[in-house]
């Protein structure tokens, strides 16, 4: 699991950046193997909330997004990493659905 974090207006101390870590790790890691690349981004907009933004790679399906702003950047992030974990679980449930709803062409002759 590769995370790059990305700043915008906003400094970010190494106690921030471990704790960002260690909830997308608890968020995505029993995901395993199908987790590729975080990309996550932390700014400020003009009404002073910080927006996180986290997008992740969905091996070998694509990429998942969630965007989360909030007053409290602690509550930004753990809404975000929150969100980012069940969207992450539906998009795998929905392609396995998919994929065992389809009826094999050898068994329908």
């Amino acid at each position: 699991m590769q995370i790059d974090v990305r700043t915008h207006s906003l400094d970010l101390a190494e106690v921030l950046k471990s704790y960002l870590e260690r909830r997308l790790r608890f968020a995505l890691s029993r995901f395993g193997e199908r987790v590729g690349q975080i990309t996550v981004r932390l700014s400020r907009n003009a009404r002073t909330e910080v927006e996180c933004r986290i997008s992740t790679e969905l091996k070998p399906f694509g990429r998942v997004a969630v965007e989360e702003a909030d007053t409290d950047l602690f509550a930004a992030i753990d809404r975000a990493t929150g969100r980012i974990g069940r969207l992450f679980g539906r998009e795998l449930q929905r392609t396995h659905d998919a994929r065992v709803g389809r009826e094999s062409v050898r068994l329908a002759a």
